[in-house]
């Protein structure tokens, strides 16, 4: 198969636990590069959390926010927000249950309580500042997803809390809250349909539970050797370990660069 472009999830795929970029996936990515496949990154990361990495990967086009806000070449061409009334509803329960928000925008993020701790350990986590104060952001601007901070045990508080949300965890005390019909795969799908190019000739990176649909959805999904148990019966190729030369290792099974 001639494959035409590549997704790359962030954490755990193209950064390593010290969210620092391994230099043989610099190397790799710009070989691919300069072979003429499109390089985007697929995260669920807002842009604000990653314009230094895109920058230094020399990389423009990115599904950012799991799926809700596309960007081609620096410019938007999809993107798809919480409903007002399900943030305010799940606002509202939150707070019964005494668990901090992070309302994420496209282009900034504030937080209902700057001072937990849950909240500040699992953005530093990320190595961005971090959000503002703001608990009414979520009135003014547009929200394409939410951090919950609370832990696992406290997950069954949130089950069918909000009809048409799900939480997906990404760190023991954080989880997104996104449109339960929402993923990468979603802001793939519109990214393709823009350029013109079938799943079948596309190829995604991913190491999380978020990037399941995703690595289903392209003709070759490819698993990091440290992804989540979880995700590796939806690759098609489990490659090796971000510090071992993952991606360097995937694009060669993928037959990309030499």
């Amino acid at each position: 198969m001639s494959y035409q472009i590549v997704f790359f999830d962030i954490d755990g795929t193209l950064v390593d636990e010290q969210k620092q970029i391994p230099q043989d996936t610099v190397d790799a990515i710009r070989e691919l590069q300069s072979r003429g496949i499109e390089t985007v990154i697929a995260t669920g990361r807002a842009p604000y959390f990653f314009a230094p990495l895109a920058e230094k990967l020399g990389i423009d086009s990115y599904i950012s926010l799991n799926g809700a806000y596309v960007v081609y070449k620096g410019k938007p061409i999809f993107s798809r927000e919480i409903p007002r009334e399900s943030v305010e509803r799940f606002v509202g329960v939150a707070a019964r249950h005494r668990h901090s928000l992070v309302f994420e925008g496209h282009d900034a993020f504030y937080t209902n309580n700057e001072a937990d701790p849950f909240m500040i350990e699992s953005v530093t986590s990320l190595r961005v500042d971090l959000p503002g104060h703001d608990p009414d952001f979520w009135k003014k601007q547009s929200i394409y997803q939410l951090f919950l901070h609370c832990e696992t045990a406290e997950e069954p508080l949130y089950d069918q809390a909000v009809p048409g949300l799900k939480l997906i965890r990404w760190h023991e005390k954080a989880m997104d809250v996104i449109p339960d019909d929402r993923s990468k795969a979603q802001g793939i799908e519109a990214f393709l349909a823009h350029l013109g190019i079938g799943s079948e000739a596309a190829v995604a990176f991913g190491d999380g539970l978020n990037d399941k649909e995703m690595l289903s959805l392209v003709g070759l999904g490819i698993a990091m050797g440290n992804s989540h148990e979880e995700l590796k019966p939806y690759a098609d190729y489990v490659t090796t370990h971000v510090d071992e030369g993952g991606i360097r290792n995937g694009l060669k099974y993928a037959g990309l660069i030499g």
